[in-house]
């Protein structure tokens, strides 16, 4: 299997090296993921306290209702567009984390 002591190091340094680029890819997405959250949090309050003062001063119950209703539908266009996002930025943390395994599994797979 192995010829000598200096293939095994070799294998060994390999195996760590990819190791430390998955790694190194995942802590990136994790990082993007973080940041995109806590910019959606606080996008996501500033638009709820605006929507609480607009309903502090409503003059009518038809006002109101209004106002409600408008931040209740951008609400939810917020969170699928922010759920699409975080698909995307999750599919990108896994292809990246991949990548470096990529030549190793294709070793791996038999040849048809």
């Amino acid at each position: 299997m192995f010829q000598n002591f200096d293939e095994i190091q070799k294998l060994g340094k390999e195996n760590v090296d990819l190791a430390v680029k998955s790694v190194s890819a995942v802590t990136k997405g994790v990082q993007a993921i973080a940041v995109e959250m806590v910019d959606f949090s606080k996008k996501s309050f500033e638009q709820g306290s605006a929507a609480a003062e607009k309903m502090l001063g409503a003059r009518s119950l038809d006002k109101a209702i209004e106002i409600q209703t408008d931040f209740v539908k951008s609400a939810y266009e917020g969170w699928i567009s922010q759920a699409t996002k975080l698909g995307t930025l999750y599919t990108d943390l896994a292809k990246e984390a991949y990548k470096p395994y990529e030549n190793v599994l294709g070793k791996l797979t038999p040849k048809a």
